[in-house]
């Protein structure tokens, strides 16, 4: 017959709790042990009884006053690693709202409080804000303009393929020098004296 389910809640027999008290401890310590030896680990374990009596455990490799001071010297750790991350937190949020701030300054939002120089200053900085986007703005137009006119260049140069008579005939003229020049207006107007012919 198996072992029935000990219902976990505390034995008031006092002689079957002391015995429980017994086998759980020496249970406990021999899986410290075990864990200790089987995982090359610092293990301490420390048990005080109900009438206070003091049992104790430590691996092999170290004694209860070096792991109790290294668990020590990690709770500092820890606590230290927290003050330094919640500085920097709040230090962030402070940066952000300061930011916030200016950025509402700059849309000429909360201005409350400014004096006149602060009011001035803020005025100059956004005067050479507006005149840096100006020469920005006409950096870029001139580029798109000189764009433009090499594009238009190349549709210039691409009619005058569909003109071989003629380039040919404005090379003979110029010469025989390299300059291609496209008669356009004369094209058009044989054009209109064909049309008047056949009117």
């Amino acid at each position: 017959m198996g072992r029935g389910k000990i219902e976990m809640k505390k034995i008031e027999n006092i002689s079957n709790r002391q015995v429980t008290f017994s086998k759980r401890r020496a249970g406990l310590f021999k899986k410290a042990e075990e864990l200790s030896i089987l995982c090359d680990a610092q293990v301490g374990v420390i048990v005080f009884s109900s009438t206070n009596r003091l049992y104790k455990f430590a691996s092999s490799t170290s004694s209860m006053k070096q792991i109790v001071d290294r668990y020590n010297s990690c709770l500092d750790y820890s606590d230290t690693v927290e003050n330094v991350v919640e500085h920097e937190v709040n230090a962030l949020k402070d940066e952000v709202a300061k930011l916030r701030l200016v950025t509402g300054r700059m849309m000429g939002k909360k201005l409350d409080g400014l004096n006149f120089s602060e009011l001035q200053q803020l005025e100059h900085q956004l005067t050479e804000g507006i005149l840096s986007i100006k020469n920005n703005k006409e950096q870029v137009l001139l580029e798109l303009l000189e764009k433009s006119n090499l594009h238009i260049e190349e549709l210039g140069r691409n009619s005058c393929n569909h003109y071989p008579e003629k380039s040919q005939a404005a090379r003979k003229n110029s010469g025989g020098s390299s300059t291609v020049v496209c008669d356009y207006n004369s094209d058009r107007e044989e054009d209109s004296d064909t049309s008047l012919r056949l009117g």
